[in-house]
């Protein structure tokens, strides 16, 4: 008889948060960017910041403050008591428009930050091909999660980020109703450990899923640890009336075929 997976793997939170809450940042120039990238056929972004400083569009600046108006109203079992960003600016604009005024304090981690692209930054996949034809097979050698663009970070390597952070929230925060602002490929790592998953079944998901932006995965603390609760669910965005948007993130530049 098969025996029933682990939860996670080696992962020790002697005292996980009530409920702990992943939101991807609104849209953001840069997602705008991308996307009219991708569509003209671009081998560069149309961006001339770095990607710590990528500000919210109007559409992203939108969609936060929908959330800032939901949290407003949300009743105070469902409010979040602790708010962690990352500092990236579209990520922690996202997350200080939401908080607003209702005094829930915001603190930034640099292990939620986005995947760091190296040399790739700012380059489509056909971007790729043509400045970097050896790292385009290289990648489809390695394959996605794996794959470490020079100078650049993984998958694998966010997924230790967030093996670190889970750590560190693993205890002490027994009552909390935790929130993260973060990015796509964060979010994925988190459930890559919480939930155990395999590469295969990752990648899986990730291929079938475009986390929206401003949207949440909610895990519920029970007897048998954190459990998925809800994933990528953009309710409050189109609730709102909104624009929801499901931009890819500047971590899967290239897509499949880069």
């Amino acid at each position: 008889m098969a025996t029933e997976r682990p939860r996670t793997r080696l992962l020790r939170m002697a005292e996980p948060p009530r409920s702990l809450t992943l939101v991807r940042h609104a849209e953001s120039l840069g997602n705008v960017a991308d996307t009219q990238a991708r569509e003209t056929g671009a081998e560069r972004l149309d961006i001339d910041v770095r990607d710590a400083d990528v500000a919210l569009s109007s559409a992203g600046e939108r969609q936060a403050d929908a959330l800032g108006r939901w949290v407003r109203s949300a009743s105070a079992d469902q409010r979040p008591t602790l708010v962690v960003s990352s500092p990236y600016r579209r990520a922690l604009d996202t997350a200080t428009r939401a908080v607003g005024d209702t005094g829930v304090e915001v603190v930034t981690d640099e292990r939620l930050r986005e995947r760091d692209l190296g040399v790739l930054d700012g380059l489509t996949g056909k971007g790729i091909r043509a400045a970097h034809a050896d790292e385009a097979a290289r990648r489809r050698k390695l394959g996605k999660f794996y794959y470490q663009p020079p100078s650049g970070e993984s998958w694998a390597d966010v997924v230790l980020r967030v093996r670190s952070l889970l750590s560190d929230l693993g205890s002490g925060l027994g009552d909390a109703r935790l929130w993260l602002f973060t990015h796509q490929a964060v979010i994925m790592s988190f459930r890559y450990v919480l939930e155990a998953l395999s590469e295969q079944e990752l990648l899986d998901i990730d291929r079938e899923v475009n986390i929206g932006n401003v949207s949440m995965t909610t895990y519920d603390r029970t007897d048998a640890g954190l459990i998925l609760a809800r994933f990528a669910d953009d309710a409050i965005v189109e609730g709102a009336e909104a624009e929801v948007t499901h931009e890819k993130s500047s971590s899967d530049v290239g897509g499949g075929d880069a």
